[in-house]
């Protein structure tokens, strides 16, 4: 009998960790494609954004119940309710680089091309190697908040070098983020799939914006 149970343990997290996986890349998907859709209507109707402390009382809103609900299926609801809305967020911004540069549509599929290879390729190094990155985890919390004020300091006092600065950080810690992420669902460090879908789209969210912005700044013609 106790043979038969310690066989059975690992197995049994085998299982749970698939199933984690699986449930975090079929919801995360179903986001983003959402999220698209909602960018690409506020793209076609020209919604205007909808400023910095809206969004940031949308996001963190939304996220607090996302994260009070992640047990139940309100959860989901809030999930979708916090991608949607950053994707509204997101058409002006887009409709932005594409009106104001010529190669606005290049900068915008290059950054997207570069979002996914960046995901996909740090996704499928922590899922096949299955290293253990939570010993970045108190890096990324510093980081990302060292970023965070940085951020808006920059859009607030309008300093383009720092933004880039912020962009070029922000690169780096979500890319750090993804590794994280992962290791953390592979090892049961997250064990919640509302709760990893978020933090992997966040992370793809913040990626490509700072692409972008980097690439507007580089390569962007008038």
């Amino acid at each position: 009998m106790r043979l038969n149970t310690a066989v059975t343990r690992p197995q049994t997290r085998v299982l749970a960790t698939n199933k984690l996986l699986r449930n975090t890349y079929l919801l995360l998907s179903m986001t983003l494609v959402f999220s698209a859709a909602t960018a690409g209507a506020a793209m076609v109707f020209n919604l205007p954004h909808p400023g910095m402390i809206v969004t940031m009382i949308g996001y963190f809103g939304l996220l607090f119940l996302t994260t009070k609900f992640c047990n139940s299926s309100m959860g989901l609801v809030f999930v979708f309710a916090l991608t949607g809305f950053m994707g509204l967020t997101l058409g002006p911004i887009i409709n932005m680089y594409v009106n104001t540069f010529s190669n606005g549509n290049e900068l915008v599929m290059t950054a997207l091309g570069g979002t996914g290879v960046i995901f996909l390729g740090l996704s499928g190094y922590a899922l096949t190697t299955r290293k253990d990155f939570s010993f970045i985890g108190g890096f990324l919390m510093v980081g990302i908040l060292v970023a965070f004020l940085a951020g808006i300091g920059a859009a607030v006092f309008a300093i383009p070098a720092l933004s880039l600065a912020v962009s070029a950080m922000f690169i780096l810690l979500m890319s750090a983020l993804i590794l994280y992420q992962t290791s953390a669902m592979i090892h049961g460090g997250e064990t919640n799939y509302i709760l990893a879908t978020v933090s992997l789209y966040v992370s793809i969210y913040n990626l490509f914006l700072s692409l972008l912005n980097i690439l507007g700044a580089l390569s962007g013609e008038d």
